[in-house]
């Protein structure tokens, strides 16, 4: 029943495609011709460009594997992926229309605009309603495979819980083979000996084989990649240094010797800084021009009638490479230099009725944007903390400074996770921290869009963290 129910919706997102191209042709069709009617049906020169068109799409999503796995893709890589099959189409087409001559099916450039630009219109729009659908009913929609784990250790329970914490990477753990059936602690998951593995696979339909056998077992592991390739079972391998904290997610060549970083970087990458820093300029520009102008004075009024001191509070916060800068906020508290460091509570005494406002709507942020234009923070990225929190939790947390690698933020990956506000343990600054090293090791522009989306809703419905 489960996976009639999952087929469905994966026709539902199929077939919703579809209608969004040809309704998009359609409109375009319409709205250049000047009438409303179905004069299209008889149309012997049109009928040929609507068959162009989804056998193009057709194509693009062979090409980019649009279709693979569509229930398991987080929304960052579903737009990914959409976009690529956007391009790859409108590429196809193009090429298609030359090589044919688009004289020959009296079709306009125009045309081509019109009809290419609302399905892009279109099909964002209907992705968004899909991902909706998708959310509500997604525990019982997931691709899954089943898989099998050779070895039994620190890495094997590792990757045991991991896949039964994360079901939405879509795989059903069966169980463990390991030579010493005494040190399986989940008796019920112990499927027999290493030499019985690809005998079980092969008999109970298992998807892949994950190897965390050590190095020292090189004659097994061999023999078990020999037999997976032999019968199109997929073989991965957990390496021996996993135990050592190393995450192998970037392996580079330098001449014949392997050279593994211990994450991946994609800020490091010079195209994407570039792509990062026109869009923090652009977009603090626009939030500029369009809100501060006109909201400053009125806020500088408010702020002031209240209480004495100045409209804007500056702080020395840590930045990139942990350089201290001066970060801007409008101020929301009363004029008290004696505690101006101690992190904002709920109901803190210290924030005026317009703070409080300012504060939940995250309005007081927004002199940030000169900050970003400044070039000492960006739109997205880790929030900057204050110099005398940095110190203390550098110490606390081990990977408490690798989020210093960015420059912070306005908003990030953590606050639109619901990890904002007052920290009042170390293990709440510790899935702070992890939420900022995992946007540092996935960054993508897509993913930059997406927390700024998640940012002005979550400030629309209102945060409880916010205070």
């Amino acid at each position: 029943m489960v996976h009639r129910y999952a087929t469905f919706i994966k026709t539902i997102n199929l077939t919703g495609d579809y209608l969004v191209l040809n309704m998009s042709m359609l409109v375009a069709y319409y709205y250049l011709a000047g009438n409303v009617h179905f004069s299209w049906l008889p149309n012997k020169t049109y009928l040929p460009i609507v068959l162009i068109f989804n056998i193009a799409w057709f194509i693009a999503a062979r090409i980019t594997q649009l279709y693979n796995e569509v229930l398991n893709k987080d929304s960052v890589n579903t737009f990914r992926n959409v976009i690529k099959t956007y391009l790859t189409f409108i590429c196809l087409i193009s090429a298609i229309l030359i090589i044919i001559s688009i004289k020959t099916y009296f079709i306009t450039r125009e045309y081509l605009i019109y009809s290419s630009v609302l399905f892009g219109i279109f099909i964002g729009l209907w992705k968004l309603i899909f991902l909706s659908i998708r959310k509500s009913d997604r525990a019982i929609l997931y691709d899954t495979r089943r898989v099998v784990i050779v070895g039994y250790g620190k890495s094997s329970i590792d990757l045991y819980y991991y896949f039964g914490l994360n079901p939405d990477r879509g795989y059903n753990m069966v169980g463990f083979f390991a030579d010493d059936r005494e040190s399986v602690k989940e008796q019920h998951l112990y499927m027999g000996k290493v030499d019985d593995c690809i005998d079980y696979v092969l008999a109970n339909k298992i998807d892949e084989i994950f190897c965390t056998l050590p190095v020292s077992e090189t004659e097994k592991i061999e023999k078990l990649i020999t037999s997976a390739d032999k019968n199109l079972i997929r073989f991965k391998i957990i390496p021996e240094y996993y135990d050592y904290g190393i995450k192998p997610v970037l392996i580079q060549s330098f001449g014949h010797i392997p050279v593994i970083s211990v994450r991946s970087e994609p800020l490091e990458n010079m195209l994407n800084r570039f792509i990062k820093r026109v869009f923090d300029i652009f977009f603090s520009i626009i939030i500029i021009l369009l809100l501060l102008t006109w909201l400053f004075p009125i806020l500088a009024i408010l702020i002031r009638l209240e209480s004495k001191g100045p409209v804007l509070f500056k702080q020395l916060r840590s930045g990139r490479d942990n350089s201290p800068f001066w970060c801007y906020k409008f101020r929301s508290m009363y004029i008290d230099n004696s505690n101006e460091e101690k992190q904002a509570v709920k109901n803190d005494q210290r924030i005026t009725k317009i703070g409080t406002f300012l504060r939940r709507t995250s309005i007081d942020e927004l002199p940030q944007f000169f900050n970003v234009l400044m070039g000492n923070m960006t739109v997205v990225g880790p929030r900057p903390h204050m110099l005398s929190h940095t110190t203390q939790y550098a110490q606390l947390i081990d990977r408490f400074m690798v989020r210093h690698f960015l420059k912070p933020g306005i908003t990030g990956y953590a606050q639109v996770k619901g990890l904002r506000g007052e920290t009042r343990t170390t293990e709440a600054m510790l899935k702070r921290v992890e939420a900022d090293v995992w946007y540092l090791e996935n960054w993508s522009f897509l993913l930059d869009l997406k927390i700024i989306f998640l940012t002005v809703w979550n400030s629309i419905r209102g945060d409880e963290n916010a205070f």
